[in-house]
């Protein structure tokens, strides 16, 4: 076998070059794929998160107009049974004006 010449040198060196391109490309792809799959599954769990943050909010909106309305139905049953234990009273004391 004959020692590799400069020009032969220079074409396995090319080679060389060309395959480590090669795999390099290869492997950028290989990476790039990953880092698409890795920003998408993030952005997917973001936007999960933003719609469930919504919907959290939403609900908590909907117990807050509802506890709005509990508390207007507590205050009006409150005054209707001041209103009915005052007119109780008033017929009471008719009936007791009446009766003595």
């Amino acid at each position: 076998m004959r020692p590799p010449t400069a020009k032969n040198r220079r074409e396995i060196w090319l080679m060389d070059e060309a395959n480590l391109q090669e795999k390099l490309n290869e492997l950028v792809k290989e990476v790039g794929g990953l880092a698409d799959l890795r920003y998408y599954k993030l952005a997917m769990l973001a936007r999960q998160a933003h719609e469930s943050h919504k919907k959290l909010e939403e609900s908590v909106n909907n117990l807050q107009e509802s506890l709005d309305y509990l508390r207007v139905c507590i205050k009006y049953q409150l005054f209707d049974l001041e209103a009915t234990r005052r007119e109780n009273n008033y017929l009471r004391k008719m009936l007791e004006e009446k009766n003595g």
